[in-house]
């Protein structure tokens, strides 16, 4: 199997598929062996993500590519809707951000900062309405827990009794979405 090597100071071998390939990250002293000896027992696993992302990719085709101008129009859609559902969730949640940024991110939908700077994905605009209330909501919850634990959660579902809903939804649909975005 064809496969990239990422060395680092890791401390374990870890495995990830990046466009359809096989990437390992490995710590700077493990021998091919080691590496050869972790993807032999993860085999199945790397074929089924592999044959994943391909039909991610070729159901993304089927719906269009979307070309630079139709990210950018998205971004400038998303300046638009999105700070105001930050306003609304953030009066019911007593928070206010220092900063609201939209980009076109290669992974995530939402994240934030330390210093109470939220970000947001320009491609969430191609999900429903209530998909986007729920990572507005997500992002706001860290601004007061800033992880992800059992009182986190009681605080998104507090305020959004139909997240799991819709994060579902995002779980299941969100990859064909990053598929179709120009990179």
């Amino acid at each position: 199997m064809k496969y990239r090597i990422k060395r680092s100071k890791r401390k374990t071998i870890g495995l990830e598929i990046v466009g359809g390939e096989l990437l390992v990250r490995a710590p700077v002293r493990a021998t091919e062996g080691e590496i050869e000896r972790v993807i032999s027992d993860h085999r199945k696993w790397i074929e089924k993500s592999i044959a994943r992302q391909m039909e991610i990719k070729n159901r993304a085709a089927e719906k269009g590519m979307l070309s630079e101008d139709d990210v950018r129009r998205l971004a400038e859609e998303a300046r638009k809707y999105i700070p105001g559902r930050v306003v609304f969730y953030g009066e019911k949640l007593g928070v206010r951000p220092a900063k609201i940024t939209i980009r076109n991110q290669k992974r995530i939908w939402g994240s934030c900062s330390s210093k109470g700077n939220l970000n947001f994905n320009c491609l969430l605009m191609l999900a429903p309405m209530e998909v986007i209330d729920s990572v507005v909501v997500h992002e706001l919850c860290h601004l007061i827990e800033m992880n992800h634990s059992a009182r986190f959660y009681e605080k998104v579902l507090e305020v959004y009794p139909d997240y799991r809903k819709h994060h579902a939804w995002l779980r299941k649909n969100g990859p064909e979405i990053m598929a179709r975005a120009a990179r």
